[in-house]
């Protein structure tokens, strides 16, 4: 049954900065999905849409003790690899997802990791989108260094952690190549 965790003041200074940096990863993890959905079926996402579905997607779970999600790349990629283009496809996968779990849940428990691996692997080469290395070769060394940074603590550390590094050494070569380039504003004539 649904029921409102236990709040309290002590509660919320203890969880409250670990939920801000777990929300701004989550809301980039789906962003991110997005982008490559977009990309994949040359469409246009709504940022403030997505983020607000996210949001309240988490509000329920919590409601029933479940855990917090995000947009995920891999099943997104999955979806619109099997045709889906419309946000109606994500609900027939999530309902598809929560039928099999109700009819057959101790099947799917017993299913081999090493299939299921096979499945994500597959699913992370296409999303790799390899057709435009030869394009990522061209790139400045700082942002192919970040590529690979961010490709290497993906797979050895986690995908929060790659995103946080990701974003934040991005912005900072950003940052400096802004810095550091010349202006084109002329002073007006007086």
């Amino acid at each position: 049954m649904p029921a409102l965790p236990e709040i309290s003041l002590a509660r919320l200074q203890e969880l409250l900065p670990a939920a801000l940096i777990f929300a701004f990863l989550a809301g980039a993890g789906s962003l991110l999905s997005a982008m490559v959905a977009d990309r994949m079926i040359e469409g246009r996402h709504r940022p403030n849409a997505e983020l607000i579905a996210q949001g309240a997607a988490n509000i329920g779970s919590s409601l029933f003790g479940g855990l917090p999600a995000t947009g995920a790349i891999a099943r997104t990629a999955t979806n619109v690899k099997a045709g889906g283009k419309t946000p109606v496809a994500g609900l027939v996968h999530a309902l598809t997802i929560l039928l099999v779990m109700l009819l057959a849940g101790p099947l799917v428990g017993a299913l081999a990791l090493p299939a299921l691996a096979g499945l994500l692997i597959l699913t992370a080469w296409n999303m790799s989108e390899p057709h435009k290395w030869r394009g990522h070769a061209k790139l400045p060394v700082e942002e192919r260094l970040l590529l690979v940074l961010t490709l290497v603590l993906t797979v050895v550390a986690d995908l929060a952690a790659a995103i946080g590094v990701g974003v934040a050494l991005g912005l900072a070569l950003r940052l400096r190549r802004r810095a550091a380039a010349p202006s084109d504003r002329t002073p007006p004539e007086r």
